[in-house]
């Protein structure tokens, strides 16, 4: 029988989001229903609310989550009732190039539900990022339901689900921060201190964090920055070639998505350098740089999907790294707040003043 809960919907481009009835339909082949514990407050959500994704109103938002299987479909065998899992958005196919070439963290065609959760009047809902977590209960693909220990923190744990592995993922993963390099972080929120943080799990010996509030670069020195910098009050082109002996950083992770920072991150770099951006961008925004810069630096420009990150393989051992006191994923977790409360905390997070607000219910 279909389930009634209550969620957080964005029912028009720009308009505050409000509570709505949302009816959750039991799962069909290959889908699961969750019961949501946490989730967490994503910029992401806020771009679907302000229509920067598609205008596929309403939306139910909320992505970032982690909760238990409440019941699977007829054919579902990798979960059961019960377990605890992290929900993730890429849930891979198999089947598609990337997954045939043995890159399945590029997978271009991830599985979603099938069936539509919808308002109590009967009008589908989009679901954020296919997930749609700020409600009590989901439906999703079980593909991504990605079972971790339970010990973990569900405030904790649900924010693997995005922003903390996009930003760990970008220095691991797509940035492949080595032993004693040094790394440039632009951009101090959630996503910006998860790549400090993956670039001092890696064993970076100079870690530059670069914002322009100084509350961010006090949080990114407690994620394991060695350096800050105020971009309103030094140019960080300059002082990361100065803390790097004139060299500039061997990897450059920009995490704000604007194209004036990437610019910064870009020249930032030593010669071979990698620039990795993480940060996501709006359709409007552009880069220009000249070619002989492009070809006569040399390195590496790469964008970050989700921080190149395989749900199965790294929510796991990033939840390991978290029960062994090494990824302190606590420390990003600035509020927790009822689901009634997500409309301040997106202004919240527009002022700065947290790195997530986490929803429990």
């Amino acid at each position: 029988m279909a389930s009634e809960v209550r969620g957080v919907v964005a029912m028009a481009k720009g308009a505050p989001v409000s509570v709505e009835t949302v009816i959750v339909p039991d799962p069909g082949p290959g889908e699961a229903v969750v019961t949501i514990q946490a989730c967490g407050v994503c910029h992401t959500d806020l771009h679907y609310r302000e229509g920067g994704i598609n205008d596929g109103f309403p939306f139910l938002l909320g992505h970032e989550a982690a909760g238990l299987v409440e019941a699977v479909g007829p054919d579902v065998t990798s979960l059961a009732p019960g377990d605890f899992v992290v929900l993730n958005w890429r849930a891979v196919c198999g089947e598609c190039r990337a997954c045939r070439r043995g890159r399945p963290w590029y997978c271009f065609a991830t599985h979603n539900a099938t069936q539509k959760m919808t308002l109590a009047d009967g009008t589908p809902l989009s679901p954020a990022l296919g997930i749609g977590a700020f409600a009590e209960k989901t439906l999703v693909a079980a593909g991504q339901c990605t079972k971790v220990d339970r010990r973990a923190r569900p405030e904790a744990a649900g924010l693997l689900g995005c922003g903390v592995t996009a930003g760990l993922g970008a220095a691991l993963l797509t940035g492949e921060v080595d032993l004693g390099d040094s790394v440039a972080v632009f951009g101090c929120g959630g996503v910006g201190c998860a790549a400090i943080a993956g670039a001092h799990l890696a064993g970076a010996a100079t870690i530059i964090a670069v914002d322009l509030d100084p509350r961010k670069l006090a949080l990114a020195e407690s994620f394991g920055a060695t350096h800050t910098v105020d971009a309103g009050a030094a140019d960080p082109v300059e002082a990361i070639r100065n803390f790097t002996d004139g060299n500039g950083a061997d990897v450059c992770i920009e995490a704000v998505g604007n194209p004036a920072v990437m610019a910064q991150a870009f020249y930032a770099r030593d010669l071979a350098g990698t620039l990795v951006q993480v940060g996501v961008p709006t359709p409007d925004m552009r880069i220009d740089l000249p070619m002989i810069e492009f070809f006569g630096r040399g390195g590496r420009l790469k964008p970050s999907w989700y921080g190149d990150c395989l749900p199965s393989r790294d929510f796991p051992m990033f939840i390991d790294l978290y029960l062994q006191g090494r990824l302190d994923l606590d420390r990003f977790v600035s509020e927790t707040i009822s689901l009634g409360d997500v409309e301040d905390a997106f202004h919240r997070m527009e002022r700065g003043e947290v790195l997530r607000s986490v929803v429990v219910l």
